[in-house]
């Protein structure tokens, strides 16, 4: 019995998207659809990726890897998020907000970076063509995922040890869908504002570098453009670029909002609704933003249909 108290004690309640104990009908029905299509979608292009000889080039590599991140990162959140919505029990496990705080930042700090690199790849494609093969070879691929997931592996464990080592209030309530950072600082006892410069720094280093590197390059992109293309080509290179530019800005603004304020300019409300962008919205428009608007993509899966 007393093992069962000193559980309880170390639990997490997380309070979810509204008021804890509040439960939307419609709210549930849409997260759950999206986490559907957002599932099928980025399964949908991995396989066609593998399957289609044709897409087996630097960019789809890169591709795939995004698609496995959203996955992953969509599968993180949400399916705790539904089964609270289910239960009378709004309870997560002291290990289990451990274990979800470290994979919401590997996955989110290695997207950020490979958003990045896939911005670069795209730079060398338009701008130094004849360098492509040799800029964006198979092994400088992989070097670039292996960069980027060493890189989100080592920064969020750094942060979850040090946040889980710190002493936690006796109120255990998380006024959140999930176990975040920012959240979980609001329950520490303790002053924690030199540990806040800290994330800041590290969210300069993996989100706004990659965002800055990633306007860099599209603004490269679309000089060249203007430079060599017909008026059609430069309608469809804007459109693509400001397509690709939108998604991208939505992920880095809302990640950089929350993670760059110090905790007590936090809103628990205003959290949980950026918080939806970076963790259901962005995973859900990926795929189909990296490829109903690519000719390849949807001829690979013609052929694949028959």
């Amino acid at each position: 019995m007393k093992t069962g108290n000193q559980s309880a004690e170390t639990d997490f309640i997380l309070s979810g998207l509204f008021q804890f104990g509040q439960k939307d009908a419609f709210l549930f029905v849409a997260i759950v659809i999206i986490f559907a299509v957002a599932l099928m979608g980025n399964i949908v292009l991995i396989l066609l990726i593998r399957l289609d000889t044709r897409l087996h080039t630097p960019m789809y590599f890169l591709l795939s890897q995004l698609s496995f991140m959203d996955i992953m990162n969509i599968s993180t959140t949400v399916p705790k998020m539904t089964t609270n919505f289910l239960s009378n029990s709004k309870t997560i496990t002291f290990l289990g907000c451990v274990i979800q705080t470290f994979l919401f930042m590997v996955l989110g700090g290695t997207e950020a970076l490979l958003l990045g690199f896939m911005s670069y790849d795209r730079y060398v494609a338009i701008c130094h063509p004849l360098h492509y093969p040799i800029l964006m070879n198979k092994k400088i691929c992989w070097f670039m995922v292996t960069c980027a997931w060493t890189s989100g592996s080592i920064n969020a464990l750094i942060h979850t040890l040090y946040v889980f080592h710190l002493p936690f209030c006796r109120s255990r309530l998380i006024n959140h869908f999930f176990c975040e950072l920012p959240s979980l600082l609001q329950l520490v006892c303790q002053n924690t504002s030199m540990y806040e410069y800290t994330v800041i720094l590290s969210c300069l280093i993996i989100l706004l570098l990659p965002f800055m590197a990633i306007l860099a390059s599209y603004a490269c992109v679309l000089s060249v453009v203007f430079q060599m293309s017909s008026g059609k080509g430069q309608t469809r290179a804007v459109s693509t670029c400001s397509s690709h530019l939108i998604v991208a800005s939505l992920f880095y603004v809302t990640g950089l909002s929350t993670y760059t304020r110090p905790h007590s300019l936090h809103s628990p409300e205003q959290d949980k609704a950026v918080a939806v962008f970076y963790t259901i919205i962005t995973p859900l428009l990926n795929p189909f933003i990296y490829s109903l608007r690519n000719k390849d993509v949807i001829g690979a899966m013609r052929r694949l249909m028959g």
